[in-house]
């Protein structure tokens, strides 16, 4: 059986709208888009490159996949990032997507995406990784169908725009398997269900 791990940056309030930039997120007049920038630093970078580096499929809800198709799907810059995006399988879950024929490599998972992803997770095949995608990870979650949770916990709070863990969930116990302290205070912290 499949691994569903999920990477997400968040606030210590647990707003996880809009990190990249002003425009990214603007859903319910969210305007504090771009926060999570000025907390990049080496140690980030590594520990992202440290997860990336590990072989597996990646998992998207519709938006983020969208946005990441401008961010990495026409780059060709010898970032390794760059380079693990465009080569991984990419699953898409979305009720309204026609194709998935925009990004290389992708294919897409139409109707429940707690279904999709559960049949996927039960076939053999390498581990799916979800990096944002707030929305599908927030339904998987409640689905009971996300092993490993990997949150750059960030140093300030916003007071308004969507939080990691809204809605009903069942309760789920996690270990705390390692963590990180980057030099602008960001932890990253990875965990694992009981």
């Amino acid at each position: 059986m499949r691994q569903v791990s999920a990477t997400l940056s968040v606030t210590l309030d647990g707003v996880v709208q809009g990190l990249g930039r002003p425009d990214e997120d603007t859903r319910g007049g969210f305007t504090h888009g771009g926060w999570g920038g000025r907390y990049n630093d080496q140690v980030l970078g590594r520990e992202m490159g440290r997860s990336m580096s590990r072989p597996g499929d990646m998992l998207f809800g519709h938006r983020t996949w969208t946005d990441f198709i401008t961010a990495w799907g026409n780059r060709e810059d010898g970032n390794p990032f760059t380079a693990h995006m465009n080569a991984a399988t990419k699953y898409v879950c979305s009720r309204t997507l026609e194709n998935a024929d925009a990004w290389q490599n992708s294919v897409l998972l139409k109707g429940d995406a707690a279904e999709t992803v559960a049949e996927l997770k039960a076939e053999d095949g390498k581990d799916l990784m979800i990096v944002g995608s707030a929305t599908l990870v927030r339904e998987l979650h409640a689905a009971g169908l996300v092993d490993n949770y990997q949150l750059l916990i960030h140093p300030l709070t916003l007071g308004t725009g969507m939080r990691l863990f809204e809605g009903p969930a069942p309760l789920t116990e996690f270990e705390l398997t390692d963590s990180v302290t980057t030099t602008k205070g960001v932890i990253i912290a990875r965990y694992s269900r009981r």
